[in-house]
Parts: C-alpha cells; sequence; structure tokens
C-alpha cells in the first residue's frame, strides 16, 4: 500500500479544452494512463492537487471523473484554479456516490490518514493579491489550509500538506500561507500549477524547514511520484 502524488491532469475527454496544444502534453491522456497503471496498484493511493477537470459542471467533468476511477487505487482530489466543476461538499459527494466513483474523494477542511501520512490542503491562491477581493481569498485559503492541518493533526500521523498554487517561488512568496505552514510546523509540502518554462522558478527541496516539492503532471512526465510505500 503507498501514497502517490500528482497535479494538474487537466482531462478533458467531454470537452473542447485538450492540453495537446501545448509543447509536453502531447497524448497526454494515454501516457497519464499508461504511467498510472505502471506503478499504483489497486490498494494505493493518489492525491490529485487540483486542475483535474476542464469540465465546466459536475456533469461535464463526469468523463475524466469515470476515468479516474477506471484507474487503480484511491483518488483523493484538492480543488485547483481551473476546476469550475467544483461545487459544495454535498453535492460532490453525492454526485460521486451517485454515479458509482466509489475510488473517488474530496479534501475540503478535512484530512484523510493514508500510511501513516494525514493528507490535508488547499488551493491556495496568488503571491501577489493587491485588491481587497483577493486578500480575501488569500485569508479564506489561509483559514481553510488551517483547518485542514488541524484536522490532519486530530488523526494522527504525519500533516503532509496539499496546495495547488505554489506557497513560493525562487521569486515570490504568499506569506499568509507560509506562515500557516510555518505556524502548524508542517515537514512536507507539495504543490502544482507550474508548467513548462514556469518551473524553472519551482521551489524544490528545503526551504524553512519545509521540503516543498512540485508534482505538476507536465513536470512528473505525467508519472504519479512515490510519496511512501509500506
Amino acid at each position: 500500500m503507498s501514497l502517490f502524488a500528482i497535479a494538474d491532469t487537466h482531462l478533458s475527454l467531454a470537452a473542447d479544452k485538450s492540453m495537446e496544444i501545448f509543447p509536453g502534453w502531447q497524448d497526454y491522456v494515454t501516457r497519464l494512463e499508461t504511467q498510472w497503471r505502471a506503478v499504483v496498484g489497486a490498494d494505493d493511493t493518489v492525491v490529485i492537487a487540483g486542475d483535474v477537470s476542464w469540465g465546466m459542471s459536475l456533469e461535464g467533468a463526469l468523463r475524466d471523473f469515470q476515468f479516474l476511477d477506471s484507474l487503480p487505487g484511491k483518488k483523493l482530489i484538492l480543488k485547483g484554479n481551473h476546476d469550475y466543476w467544483w461545487a459544495t461538499r454535498k453535492k460532490m459527494d453525492c454526485f460521486f456516490e451517485e454515479h458509482a466513483l466509489a475510488s473517488l474523494r474530496i479534501v475540503h477542511n478535512d484530512a484523510v490518514k493514508v500510511e501513516g501520512f494525514a493528507v490535508c490542503g488547499t488551493r491556495g491562491w496568488f503571491f501577489d493579491a493587491e485588491a481587497d477581493a483577493e486578500k480575501k481569498v488569500v485569508r479564506r485559503e489561509a483559514g481553510r489550509l488551517r483547518a485542514s492541518i488541524q484536522a490532519a493533526k486530530a488523526l494522527g500521523g504525519e500533516p503532509v500538506a496539499f496546495l495547488h498554487y505554489p506557497p513560493l517561488t525562487h521569486t515570490a512568496r504568499c506569506e499568509e500561507i507560509l506562515q500557516v505552514l510555518q505556524e502548524e510546523k508542517i515537514r512536507r509540502c507539495y504543490y502544482g500549477h507550474l508548467h513548462g518554462s514556469a518551473t524553472r522558478a519551482a521551489v524544490t527541496g528545503e526551504r524553512e524547514g519545509i521540503q516543498f516539492t512540485l508534482i505538476s503532471a507536465d513536470y512528473l512526465h505525467f508519472c504519479p511520484q512515490l510519496l511512501r510505500t509500506s
């Protein structure tokens, strides 16, 4: 039983929004499926840290969810900035149940214990939020991150934080998010969102006592990254 992670699958099986127009994304759905099946087993868990599907609604993302459900392992899904299908927790849980998507689970203001880790996290937000409305979003995301981490601590095991937006790069940092990570003594943080040339700014390694790891799908060559095996 192992824990894996990946972000930015950007599936669009029922939407005209293929990522194949971008360098490095050619035939990415087939590559993702092949790599996933090669490393993930039925008893494993994969965290998907946002930008899961281009579907504009739960129904619009159904084919993408069914594709993920067909792959081995349990999937823990967090929100990304392009997950327009995201709804209330109750609606998402009911939708998954109604469509027999038994291997999918949302992580939102809570946590899930997996193999000695307690998976927690949130979407995060931009570094340069200056408008009052965007500052409000940053504060809300920081609050959600703290609530999720505290839920993880209540479960036991090491809390491991997953974010969609990077909390810092080599040129910028989101102080509100970083403050929560530091105050809650998080040791590992995984994030996505960065693609192509933007990955050059990614922080990968230890910074300020936290091990940061970029898990964008294209950065990982569409292969879920192993975090822990039992």
